[in-house]
């Protein structure tokens, strides 16, 4: 999607994944108004880029892959690191703009975060820790610090709670821990041992169980399969994009049609008038042999370009 504009990009996808049956125009308005609540509208056309062209920038890029997520407004959208290689004011613009659409179409959303800031931290209404492979805590964001405190490991003043969580349960430093502490300092894997009894104590245990309870108890909303378009216009519209990226990457293709020409023109030369003798004979045949295999590799790189 490197040589794509914002809107372009999206507009694609609504073409994919929206009902065949909705019109052109509604289509578009749909993608337009997705790509304004994600804060994108003054980017609508400027292109994406990658690594070898200038577009928009690292945060705008993760709204975008976002805004193609949400065109179909899922009831449960999950999200792997949606903050990761970001800045804390990045993050918080990428995760606020989340927060906002989640609450007003009723959205549930699932992220893991890795080392999320303090104004990141303060927009999740609840918190599952996981500490290689086990659970340490899971229940409301704002309890997290006073569980921490009950089970011996109080959060410094001024010091953002998530940073302590993680700084408490890292186990990467705990031989530095050893060695280099006066004063007996409890090891990560002592703090994770010591978490996760108090997690598992009737005091938490029971919350949990009556919350999973509570929870069956509710009626869900039914089941819905969603449409989507057509085979006949996905392949329309997939193929449409690949020409489009094909005339705007000219760094990529046109690059390597001219290799191409320059193997064919080596080739050529190298088989250019071998004559007709015994000796020839052989060398047609070997040339046959490197021509035939040469088309073969040119003409699936043409037919089904990356």
């Amino acid at each position: 999607m490197s040589t794509m504009s914002v809107r372009e990009a999206i507009y694609y996808s609504a073409q994919l994944q929206l009902p065949g049956t909705m019109p052109a125009a509604e289509k578009r308005a749909h993608a337009d108004a997705v790509i304004r609540e994600m804060g994108l509208g003054d980017a609508m056309d400027t292109r994406i880029g990658g690594r070898m062209t200038k577009g928009i920038s690292g945060g705008q890029r993760k709204r975008v892959t976002i805004c193609v997520e949400m065109l179909t407004r899922p009831r449960l959208l999950f999200l792997d690191e949606p903050t990761s290689g970001l800045d804390s004011a990045a993050s918080y613009h990428v995760m606020s703009h989340i927060a906002r659409v989640a609450a007003r179409e009723g959205m549930t959303v699932v992220a893991a975060v890795h080392q999320p800031c303090g104004d990141v931290f303060d927009l999740f209404h609840r918190l599952c820790l996981l500490a290689y492979g086990r659970t340490i805590f899971f229940g409301p964001a704002s309890g997290a610090t006073q569980f921490f405190t009950e089970s011996g490991f109080p959060c410094p003043p001024l010091r953002n709670p998530s940073d302590h969580f993680l700084r408490t349960i890292n186990k990467d430093f705990d031989e530095e821990i050893v060695e280099s502490s006066k004063a007996r300092r409890k090891t990560a894997a002592e703090a994770i041992e010591i978490l996760t009894d108090a997690y598992q104590s009737p005091a938490y245990s029971e919350k949990t169980m009556d919350r999973i309870a509570e929870m069956k108890g509710i009626g869900g909303a039914p089941f819905r399969k969603r449409e989507q378009a057509s085979f006949s216009t996905k392949l329309f519209v997939l193929t449409r994009r690949s020409f489009v990226n094909m005339h705007r990457d000219i760094g990529y293709y046109w690059m390597r049609l001219g290799v191409y020409l320059g193997i064919g023109i080596c080739l050529g030369t190298i088989f250019y008038q071998v004559g007709h003798s015994y000796s020839s004979i052989q060398v047609n045949s070997i040339r046959h042999d490197v021509l035939g295999n040469r088309n073969i590799y040119i003409s699936t790189t043409l037919v089904c370009p990356p």
